[in-house]
């Protein structure tokens, strides 16, 4: 028979005689695992008692320090609560931190007040943690959050009129954000103290940490219900300035919102800059001029008193 011709006698081993072989490798393995174990902690107990005593207790002081700012470090992040605006620190604010909360209530169709629900336990099936529900109780318990990058119509304060859709724009805003939670990412703060954010609508199937839902900005720009915000300051966040400015421009096209009768009427911006230099020069603020469909809605407006009071004299 040839050398090189295979040999398919009995002397050949078969792979299963090799089975309880390696199976007892396998076992004298895991059985030396707890010796080795014990061996490694024996040899660095032994190591650690030939260090000096001095060295020993800096050892052990230096391991349980940076084990307790860690600890502090995984809190201060994940579940302490920020209670108010005045706790949002600079360094929050230049890490453009992300919080979630619950809003309690919205004040003006740009603005409202959310309370930081950090961590885990504020809602089913791992409720432990109580969002309060009286005013007494949220008392210095809010963040004031300004929405970044949009101008929506003033409501009347100080004796001021209102101006056109401040009504309808906050209705819209409390019907998408009041009693619900919310994701913000922190910017900066205005001279008001409020907290400049961008504002994410919580997502409809994924978790927050893992995904943000709707941009609450872009959502309010493309209803019509407020203008972009171009003064010195704004903020826009990962959209951008041009991506908030396209928006606007479909929602004036479309006439939705404010824009219902045209882009023709004042801005937020304009009303404010008005009644800001009225006061200044202590003189009484003259009403805003009209144009197009806004002028002829306040003529025929009149027209019409005119012709009643006559009818009823």
């Amino acid at each position: 028979m040839p050398s090189w011709w295979p040999s398919w006698g009995s002397d050949t081993p078969k792979k299963s005689d090799s089975k309880p072989e390696l199976a007892k490798k396998l076992n004298g393995s895991l059985k030396d695992i707890p010796r080795q174990t014990d061996d490694l902690f024996d040899s660095l107990y032994a190591q650690a008692a030939a260090l000096p005593p001095h060295l020993r207790i800096f050892t052990v002081f230096l391991l349980g320090g940076t084990s307790a700012l860690a600890v502090y470090h995984v809190y201060a992040r994940y579940f302490k609560r920020i209670p108010n605006s005045g706790w949002v620190t600079p360094k929050m604010l230049a890490k453009r931190r992300w919080i979630k909360g619950y809003v309690t209530s919205v004040g003006d169709a740009d603005n409202f007040r959310v309370y930081h629900t950090p961590g885990i336990g504020w809602r089913w099936p791992l409720k432990f943690r109580r969002i309060p529900i009286g005013r007494t109780d949220l008392k210095d318990q809010t963040i004031h959050i300004r929405i970044a990058g949009v101008d929506a119509p003033e409501s009347g304060h100080f004796g001021r009129p209102p101006q056109p859709f401040s009504e309808e724009s906050l209705a819209w805003l409390k019907s998408q954000v009041e009693q619900k939670f919310v994701y913000c990412q922190l910017f900066s703060k205005d001279q008001y103290g409020r907290i400049v954010a961008a504002v994410h609508l919580k997502p409809r199937l994924l978790p927050g940490w893992l995904a943000t839902g709707k941009d609450l900005s872009l959502e309010m720009l493309r209803a019509g219900w407020a203008g972009v915000y171009e003064q010195t300051g704004g903020e826009y966040g990962r959209s951008g300035l041009q991506e908030f400015l396209r928006v606007q421009k479909e929602a004036q096209r479309a006439k939705r919102g404010m824009w219902k009768y045209g882009t023709q009427g004042e801005t937020p911006a304009e009303y404010k800059k008005r009644y800001r230099d009225g006061a200044s020069s202590a003189e009484a603020v003259e009403p805003p001029l009209q144009t197009g469909s806004a002028a002829r809605r306040t003529k025929g407006s009149n027209s019409s008193g005119w012709l009643s009071r006559m009818l009823r004299s």
